[in-house]
């Protein structure tokens, strides 16, 4: 298995030495960049497996790298963040983000979040039979193969961050079965890792929108006070 490359977007070279050396401790290459442009230019020119971003970065702030990026590419993408604001975080997942971190961190959480998001992006889900994800899973108009990263409505293409496409695996994996908020962050994220209510809540309102602009309205159904399943994807 060759090793994945992890680009790191931060204008504090402390920050950047202590980044690359954890991820090269859990065997991951950390190409390294200090503002929004240079990360840019490295995401387009070395094709990383994940970017790890800055939101307070100079020339170009992680939030406009990450529109930029998301343009022309599904790349998995952890926001780094010393900003206290959870609007901060929240419009970063709602712009593609797949998850973030709170400065100070530890870098070992930051590594296990990494490799989940990998995992994510790989078509892999927390918990599910490797059956999962070598066939495509189809619920009414809508159709799902995880391995491939591809997902339609009909024949409209709809694209997904890594982790919208985790969520709407786990839930057509298993379309009747009702999950609770805490069993579907466990099932996405793993257990043990703590993610807000917020943050699963971007995720959700994101795969909505892009679901129901590809003319399928009713793919997740939410329970009030039980939890979410999958919807018939019928509506348009």
């Amino acid at each position: 298995m060759s090793t994945q490359t992890i680009l790191v977007v931060d204008d504090d070279p402390q920050i950047r030495d202590v980044l690359s050396m954890a991820l090269e401790r859990a065997g991951f290459d950390a190409v390294l960049a200090r503002d929004g442009a240079e990360g840019l230019s490295q995401a387009r020119a070395i094709s990383p497996a994940l970017a790890v971003l800055d939101i307070g970065l100079p020339e170009m702030d992680g939030l406009e790298l990450c529109k930029a990026i998301r343009k022309d590419s599904d790349l998995p993408i952890l926001f780094l963040t010393a900003r206290d604001d959870e609007v901060d975080r929240i419009l970063g997942l709602e712009l593609g983000g797949d998850d973030y971190v709170t400065k100070p961190f530890s870098p070992r959480e930051l590594v296990a979040r990494v490799r989940a998001i990998l995992k994510r992006a790989g078509g892999a889900v927390s918990g599910e039979p490797a059956a999962t994800d070598t066939s495509a899973l189809k619920i009414g108009r809508l159709t799902l193969m995880p391995e491939s990263h591809v997902c339609k409505v009909d024949d409209a293409h709809v694209t997904l961050t890594s982790t919208e496409l985790t969520i709407l695996s786990k839930l057509m994996s298993r379309p009747t079965q009702v999950f609770s908020r805490p069993a579907l962050v466990d099932a996405i994220w793993g257990p043990g890792m703590v993610v807000s209510d917020r943050t699963l809540d971007s995720h959700l309102r994101n795969l909505r929108s892009k679901l129901a602009d590809a003319g399928c309205t009713d793919a997740i159904e939410t329970l009030h006070g039980v939890g979410l399943r999958m919807g018939p994807c019928l509506g348009s």
